[in-house]
């Protein structure tokens, strides 16, 4: 570092009083006149939290994988239920329709399924829960996803 520089930075806080500088101390003394915080401590901010979605929104300018993955899983869901609920309404219950919910292809939604559950917990920096020596639990449940197959559909358009 050189001389002057070194003088520049030392200088700043040593330096003489300049008429800004007496302009803007008063300027605070009189913010500070009718002030009920005067003389008082200041509340500590504590900042030991971390980044909500939102800041990663902002910093990495759009939605994460896992976020993009979580959407399309839940759009995908939906598609295949309001197939299943057209195909119960043509087919009606009995034997016709259980054996179309057998064969039913959920491939998609599945192979997407499986991918949030081996990358969600790296992806979105999931804490371990030392007593369990598994991921926390997100919203009170398991960050895991169940697949979809003909036990899902049933459940949700019994024969």
């Amino acid at each position: 570092m050189e001389k002057r520089e070194r003088e520049a930075i030392l200088g700043e806080w040593t330096r003489a009083e300049t008429t800004r500088d007496r302009r803007e101390r008063q300027a605070l003394a009189d913010d500070l006149e009718g002030s009920p915080l005067r003389g008082k401590p200041l509340r500590r901010r504590l900042r030991n939290f971390r980044p909500a979605v939102d800041g990663y929104l902002a910093a990495l300018g759009g939605p994460l994988p896992w976020m993009l993955r979580l959407r399309e899983i839940e759009e995908l869901t939906a598609a295949h239920e309001r197939a299943l609920a057209r195909a119960r309404e043509e087919l009606g219950p009995g034997p016709a329709w259980r054996r179309a919910v057998e064969r039913w292809d959920f491939g998609d939604v599945n192979e997407l399924i499986e991918r949030h559950n081996r990358y969600y917990p790296a992806e979105s920096r999931l804490p371990m829960d030392p007593r369990t020596g598994d991921f926390a639990l997100v919203g009170g449940r398991s960050y895991r996803r169940e697949p979809l197959d003909a036990a899902w559909a049933l459940e949700r358009f019994p024969d």
